[in-house]
């Protein structure tokens, strides 16, 4: 089943800049080869359900290993079932709406 999601882990007892943390989590979804955007807050992604919660695993096994004593992560997550959606497509429809 494809799956679309919307990911924030946040390390806990680090200090204040997390980049690094977020830096280490993008290289997992991108050797992962799982479809990402980066955005201020957190990290679109889209695949298939094992592929996209194996990686989120390895996300936070990741940032453990960097030293994180704690983490809370967020996810949103959508799936479908009538027809194939891609990321860019919803915003594209959102975007046709502002112009029209």
């Amino acid at each position: 089943m494809k799956v679309m999601i919307d990911l924030c882990i946040v390390p806990l007892g680090v200090g204040v800049s997390l980049s690094p943390y977020v830096a280490a989590c993008e290289k997992v979804l991108a050797e992962a080869g799982l479809k990402s955007s980066l955005h201020a807050y957190g990290t679109n992604i889209e695949g298939e359900w094992e592929a996209v919660f194996a990686a989120v695993k390895r996300c936070h096994e990741a940032v453990h290993a960097m030293g994180a004593p704690r983490i809370t992560t967020t996810i949103k997550l959508g799936t479908r079932t009538d027809r194939a959606q891609s990321m860019e497509e919803k915003v594209r429809s959102v975007q046709e709406k502002l112009g029209a």
